[in-house]
């Protein structure tokens, strides 16, 4: 971290601390807050029992999901949504996906290519098991989904739109947000990633849209903060870096291509929404050195150490057993992790889709990526691996739906 990051940072919580808000005893009420979920959460654990939400499709479909049932996931901030493919749709795509890989040489590329994606250099093995592939017609088919749109706009009316100039963004209408695909093969022990948040690190302490986000927090009255009020979100500005998303996301999320649940590589979440504030309110806390931030570092995802946040790391639960065609959300501030180990039987295939929104922000970035798309090169978001330029088998224009034009800016 440079001197200038530094400085902003000591400038930054020299303001938060000195605005006369007593912050100590907000982190004490919030810490011991986590600590209540964390021990229901535990309970939960100890006996069989999960505190992730689940509902069906169905339900989403048909406007029958309850209002306990939305409270429930704007308290976890995470859901899963079951069937939103078919077990046959989904197998498909994993079989199809292969051979995309199989028939355009990717492994032998992707070798020679090893160290432009700094997001993953800690990732040791030479076979990689998360592939800068964007442009499958499977990943693209999957996020061209009438059941996936429908979703997501489900997803996305979790949240209050307003804003001081109006609606933060339409929840009814969604862009298409390119991400990568995991393929995790049994025994991998190189992808496991430590316990973490996206879409900002130092930023949500620094950045003026982040501390509006989060005002009632650096107020010190961090029991009025609302998650899932979008008022200044798609205002940020977060440190330019390969695999940083600068997209505004209501939810990061996946869909599952093969049968996986615990021990079998895959996520791990904290299921507490407010957990953001127990994170921000730590970090201005008198131990922790004044150009610091518990860790936080530019162009990473925000860490979540043993040392500064045990107790949200209390929290921590595995989701459960997915089958092909589910899928899972998480709000971008939810704490999450990935499996150490894969210690399955099988293999632990996703495609990344998450839920982004029509606004200024996402606009700005799908006319980047659609001129990605046509060209076939890298994600604008992502390293410029550029591996599908000449592969065979992507997609294009002609695969895309009316919907699919619409969602890629086209």
């Amino acid at each position: 971290m440079d001197d200038a990051i530094r400085a902003l940072i000591k400038n930054e919580k020299e303001k938060l601390r000195g605005a006369g808000y007593n912050l100590k005893a907000a982190f004490n009420r919030v810490e011991n807050y986590i600590k209540r979920e964390a021990d229901v959460i535990q309970n939960m654990i100890s006996s069989g029992r999960t505190s992730l939400p689940e509902i069906g499709y169905k339900s989403v479909a048909a406007g029958t999901v309850t209002d306990a049932q939305k409270a429930d996931i704007r308290h976890r901030g995470f859901v899963v949504v079951r069937g939103v493919y078919s077990t046959a749709q989904a197998e498909d795509w994993n079989a199809a996906l292969g051979e995309y890989i199989t028939e355009n040489d990717y492994f032998a590329k992707a070798e020679k290519k090893r160290g432009l994606d700094n997001y993953f250099s800690q990732l040791a093995d030479a076979r990689p098991q998360i592939f800068g592939i964007y442009w499958s017609r499977p990943q693209v088919q999957a996020r061209q989904g009438e059941t996936m749109a429908v979703t997501k706009r489900f997803i996305n009316n979790l949240w209050d739109v307003t804003g001081p100039n109006g609606r933060e963004f339409d929840p009814d209408n969604d862009y298409s947000y390119a991400d990568r695909i995991r393929r995790r093969q049994p025994g991998d022990k190189t992808l496991g990633l430590s316990p973490h948040m996206d879409a900002g690190s130092y930023e949500r302490w620094t950045d003026a849209a982040f501390q509006k986000v989060y005002g009632a927090v650096f107020a010190g009255d961090w029991e009025s903060y609302d998650p899932w009020k979008a008022a200044y979100r798609t205002h940020t500005v977060e440190f330019k870096s390969p695999a940083v998303c600068s997209a505004f996301r209501t939810f990061q999320g996946w869909t599952a291509l093969t049968s996986q649940g615990p021990n079998d590589g895959t996520l791990r979440v904290a299921p507490v929404a407010k957990g953001i504030a127990y994170m921000l309110l730590r970090a201005l806390q008198d131990d922790v050195p004044e150009d610091e931030l518990c860790g936080a570092e530019p162009g990473r995802a925000l860490s979540v150490k043993p040392e500064w946040h045990l107790e949200l790391l209390r929290c921590q639960i595995s989701i459960p057993l997915m089958q092909p065609g589910d899928t899972l959300w998480w709000h971008p501030d939810t704490l999450h992790a990935v499996e150490a180990e894969h210690q399955g039987k099988g293999y632990s295939n996703v495609i990344y889709i998450a839920g982004t929104p029509r606004c200024e922000k996402n606009r700005i970035y799908t006319e980047k990526q659609a001129q990605a798309f046509l060209a076939g090169k890298s994600a604008p978001d992502f390293a410029a691996e550029d591996y599908e330029v000449d592969f065979k088998g992507r997609a294009t224009l002609a695969d895309l739906t009316e919907l699919g034009r619409a969602q890629m800016g086209l």
